[in-house]
This record gives structure tokens, sequence and C-alpha cells, in this order.
């Protein structure tokens, strides 16, 4: 979406033909939201949530929500889905609206990992599919995803979402994307770092960043440095956050060495 965006025939081209687009607007920094809507007025954008392990999408919205709806969450799971969010130290089902982990049961789900009997058993509980995501799904039945297990922080003791801090950077005007990792400190346990790559012919400072976020998010959850990129590590379609963690964490150790 952003190479899209950024892409230098995007504000000439007639997008007028489109009529429904999968935007994700909900998971998606503001200024993608406002760039994509000024330049497709008449396009019906809805949100979806899905996985390879689910063979494609679970949820999606329906054309008559409301924009708030189909801008601001994952839509309803499909008719062939169940889905549990579920407290991940008890396993015990979340109320309507409090983060969990999202579990899947349904006829397209994944039998097992290829030559991976240990992972298979780990994701594959009971006949639900733990997928390692942080979601919610509020009283009316939408569905919204709030990023991985894996890239929640533990500050102090407190759990921090890396993607409650990569949104907050991300609504600094100079910010093209921001991925958040953890790096080891000797007070906290460990405390977010952030690396970024700036929108074309943007400028900021490691300083400015930071103080953006100050006042915005709790003290514990404000990067404690920040890193800026060209490029990303990528596997086939990810960024690998362990690459950048591993790279920092060189580069802390060489500082006290």
């Amino acid at each position: 979406m952003q190479d899209l965006i950024n892409h230098e025939d995007f504000e000439t081209t007639d997008l007028s033909s489109l009529r429904v687009m999968n935007s994700n607007f909900a998971v998606q920094p503001d200024w993608i939201r406002k760039a994509v809507a000024k330049a497709m007025p008449d396009t019906i954008q809805v949100g979806t949530y899905g996985m390879t392990e689910a063979a494609g999408t679970v949820s999606t919205s329906r054309l008559d929500d409301s924009y708030e709806v189909r801008t601001g969450r994952c839509g309803k799971v499909l008719r062939d889905w169940e889905m549990r969010i579920v407290d991940a130290d008890s396993g015990t089902d979340c109320e309507p609206g409090t983060r969990g982990e999202i579990v899947l049961r349904g006829p397209n789900m994944l039998k097992g990992y290829y030559n991976a009997p240990d992972k298979t058993a780990e994701a594959i509980r009971d006949g639900w599919f733990h997928t390692g995501d942080i979601g919610s799904v509020d009283a009316d039945g939408n569905v919204m995803f709030h990023g991985r297990m894996k890239d929640m922080l533990k500050v102090g003791g407190e759990n921090v979402a890396a993607t409650e801090i990569e949104t907050m950077l991300q609504t600094h005007p100079a910010v093209k994307l921001a991925q958040v990792v953890a790096v080891p400190d000797p007070r906290y346990s460990e405390v977010p770092a952030a690396f970024i790559e700036l929108a074309r012919g943007q400028q900021s400072s490691e300083e400015e960043l930071i103080a953006h976020c100050r006042g915005k998010l709790a003290s514990f959850k404000v990067p404690r440095m920040v890193r800026f990129v060209s490029e990303w590590p990528m596997s086939t379609s990810k960024i690998q956050k362990f690459r950048l963690q591993t790279q920092l964490i060189a580069e802390m150790e060489e500082g006290q060495g």
C-alpha cells in the first residue's frame, strides 16, 4: 500500500473503475487511509482478517456495513468458520471487546505443518488452531487484529504491544513505516527500540520522534532509541524483525566493549 501510494504515477492514474478494495485501513497508518480515500472516493473500502493456515480469508466486511466499521474493523467471521478470543494464560474465553489470542476452527484449517509435528501439536489443540495473533471481537461480531503475540514486549513486567508504538510513530508526518523491537535493559529487562523508514522528501531525528511519543504513550512504552533505514530485511513478503533486533543488540554490545 505504501509503495503504491508513493509510486510516481499514483497521483496521475485514473482509479475510478475500482469498485471494491480490500484496504484494511483499520491496521494501516492514517496517512494511507487519507491518500487512498482521496484517490478513490467512490471505491467501497473493506477490511479482512486471514492467513495462509486458514487458506485465506476468515473474516471480511459486509458491503452494507457503515464506512466507520469497514475502515475501523476487519469484518465479521465467514459462515464456515468459528472464532474464539481466549486468554493466553488461562485459555478461557474473553469478553466482547477484550483482547486475547485468536483461535480458529473450520473446514479450511490446515491439517498440520509439513514435517513439523512439534509445531503442529503446539498450534492445533483440541481441534482449534492457535494463531498467535492478538485480536478482539466487539459486541456486534466485528473482528479486530491487534498484532502478533511474539511482538509483545515485557517492559518492567508490563506487557507492551509493538503495534501500539508503531501506530503512534506512524502518526508523525515524516514517518513512512515504523517497526519496533525489544532490546535488553538492566533495569526493565527489555525496552522498546524503533526502526524508521522516512517518507519521501521528509526529514526527522531520533529526538524528535521520541518526543512525538511522549505524553501520548505511557512512559514505559516510549522508544528508548531510534534507528533510520532505507531498506528492510525481508523474507518473501514480511519484514524480518529478528534481524533488526540482532543488528541493534550487536551495536549496543559493541558500544559497551
